[in-house]
């Protein structure tokens, strides 16, 4: 049987087992006038007053997007926005890259994120986590660590996050006050956002918001310094806007949650010898750091000592920011790696991506094919693979004729799960 993976911009064909069972979401199409939705959505929020009715002409507006690696459509989303606030002169307006930890963006970057009418006429910044210059403290969280926003942010007078509803492997949902915390927290306030403890709690996971304490903390940061309107959309696998939701922060991303609850979750009745995954494809799968979320996903239904075979391009490579690979070489096990970062005197930048690095490979066996050379994939405790159909005809081997099989096209669009 073949299938397509999403992976990179065109999608990678592969072979399957007749017998592979394969999950997907439910297909959603998108909506029929995506401009008109969302205009409506601005007009008619969740929780708020129409948003060019919130907005003075004497206002200084900080819209805050996803960076390059989300595939949040601000493309649409920014200039739509804008439309909606002609009574405001586009120099009192500011949109603000939530890089959280990332890279910045080039110039060229912001043209393809959000065309080059948008970067030509209105200032557009990348938010700097490790600039105390460019941050403000705006309280002191509950979770142990003072709380810094970007200063741009803190000083507007109305603030708008945009963003991508989709579940997520530790906060559970992304979207909503993931927009602020992390996307323009301080490194400090990040740290301890990623820390061991909060990674490491059971209820830090896929689709889940109850007493799921990253949840829990980006609440508590966000009303430090609310925006006041937020604008949330789901796609599809084809990047097509599925849902729009705008408004008061908390209540329209609820909304947001479980509509993407419902088309995105897949109940499997066992777990699997082989699970094939992506990471969603272009821009998600840009590079290994973030292809861990279509490990992650996979690792929802594999059986403890079998394999995942993750497709992500990784077109930007480890990457070459942060402490991802440097950390990855600090032990000579996944479990090594664990029991270092567990410890409550280890902290580093990037060592939460690690963390669920590990808690996968203790648990199954993960094999990457991507652009990476092998040797890259090797320094980052992986088994590189050329072909999965070749990979599969090895497992065989291992696991014999009835080698079960799933497959998630779609990466993490798509959260199998078994009830246990």
């Amino acid at each position: 049987m073949k299938t397509t993976l999403l992976y990179g911009k065109h999608g990678l064909s592969v072979e399957v087992p007749d017998h592979a069972v394969l999950v997907e979401p439910h297909d959603i199409p998108g909506v029929a006038e995506e401009k008109q939705a969302v205009l409506e959505a601005l007009r008619q929020p969740i929780g708020t007053p129409p948003l060019h009715e919130m907005v003075k002409a004497t206002d200084q507006i900080v819209i805050v997007i996803s960076d390059i690696t989300r595939p949040t459509p601000n493309d649409k989303l920014v200039p739509w926005i804008i439309s909606e606030l002609p009574h405001v002169p586009l120099g009192q307006i500011t949109i603000l890259n939530g890089t959280g930890t990332h890279r910045d963006q080039t110039r060229e970057e912001f043209i393809q994120m959000l065309g080059e009418s948008v970067v030509d006429k209105v200032r557009v910044i990348n938010h700097h986590c490790q600039e105390p210059d460019e941050l403000v403290k705006v309280g002191r969280s509950s979770f142990g660590c003072d709380a810094y926003l970007n200063k741009a942010y803190v000083e507007a007078d109305f603030r708008i996050v945009t963003g991508f509803i989709e579940p997520h492997f530790f906060a559970g949902f992304s979207g909503g006050c993931k927009g602020i915390m992390p996307g323009i927290a301080g490194l400090e306030t990040i740290m301890t956002f990623h820390n061991a403890r909060m990674i490491g709690n059971p209820l830090s996971t896929w689709g889940n918001l109850i007493n799921n304490p990253l949840q829990e903390m980006a609440r508590e940061i966000n009303l430090m310094c609310k925006p006041e309107f937020m604008l949330n959309v789901t796609l599809n696998g084809q990047k097509q806007i599925t849902g729009v939701f705008a408004g008061e922060l908390f209540a329209a991303h609820a909304e947001g949650c479980a509509f993407t609850k419902q088309h995105a979750m897949a109940r499997c009745e066992e777990r699997f010898d082989v699970v094939i995954t992506s990471n969603s494809g272009y821009p998600l799968d840009q590079n290994l750091y973030q292809a861990v979320k279509g490990m992650s996903a996979a690792h929802k239904i594999v059986k403890q000592g079998g394999a995942i075979l993750c497709a992500a391009e990784c077109s930007d490579g480890i990457p070459n920011h942060g402490n991802y690979s440097k950390i990855l070489q600090m032990a000579d096990t996944p479990q090594q790696l664990l029991d270092m970062i567990e410890d409550p005197n280890f902290q580093m930048f990037d060592q939460w991506q690690v963390q669920k690095q590990a808690v996968i490979q203790v648990w199954a066996d993960v094999y990457v094919q991507s652009t990476l050379p092998d040797e890259e994939i090797r320094k980052s405790m992986l088994k590189p693979m050329s072909s999965i159909a070749d990979t599969l005809s090895e497992l065989k081997k291992i696991y014999g004729e009835g080698m079960s099989v799933a497959v998630l096209p779609q990466g993490p669009l798509t959260i199998p799960y078994v009830e246990e």
